[in-house]
């Protein structure tokens, strides 16, 4: 996919897809000293990362100002969303020091308003009205997270693969969930969580 075919899915302006452009040139020149995305996915760079991530803003209210990505490590989904949403407060979440130094450079070149910490989740002291993951942790854990980091009523989204029903299946032992399980317009096995509400089973 071409960065043209991102911009007529996507309806970003010029100046957004420059912003792509540096990323996709950085992203590109660390990777080789850093394993951010593996390899063989720089090839498809424009759909398999940029607009598996930007779709999530098909799932999210308008009046969404606060978002938290866990995990961002090259910046998906969290980066993309501040680069298409710059009236969104993203905080990045990745422990790694390298990979955090990555996205602090990376949000500087492209002159995107980002809050980046190099912290465990579990240490994180925030609040957000969305909080996302993308290949992070099982769902249990992600809703642990969740409940950590969410504003009331807020909404978590959860990009997915194939395993998603023996998650959701595994998550349901412990919470009760509202979800809206959306198809990927990227990965034909892929799918994204849109929980909007949970809470812990009385009996566990």
């Amino acid at each position: 996919m071409s960065r043209e075919v991102l911009a007529a899915q996507t309806n970003v302006s010029r100046e957004t897809l420059e912003k792509f452009d540096i990323y996709a040139e950085r992203l590109v020149k660390w990777n080789r000293a850093i394993n951010l995305v593996a390899k063989p996915t720089l090839d498809s760079l424009w759909d398999r990362h940029f607009l598996d991530s930007a779709q999530l803003l098909e799932y999210i209210p308008n009046n969404v100002k606060s978002w938290i990505d866990l995990g961002s490590g090259a910046g998906f989904p969290g980066l993309v969303i501040a680069i298409m949403r710059p009236d969104i407060a993203v905080t990045l979440v990745e422990s790694d020091r390298r990979k955090s130094v990555f996205l602090t450079e990376t949000a500087r070149a492209c002159n995107v308003d980002v809050t980046v910490l190099a912290e465990r989740v579990e240490k994180i002291d925030l609040k957000a009205d969305v909080v996302s993951a993308r290949a992070l942790a099982p769902l249990t854990k992600l809703l642990l997270f969740s409940e950590q980091l969410l504003h009331p009523k807020g909404q978590s989204l959860f990009l997915k693969g194939e395993s998603v029903e023996n998650e959701l299946t595994e998550a349901n032992h412990i919470w009760h969930i509202t979800h809206t399980q959306h198809k990927s317009r990227v990965d034909p096995r892929g799918s994204i969580l849109s929980i909007t509400e949970f809470e812990r089973r009385a009996d566990v």
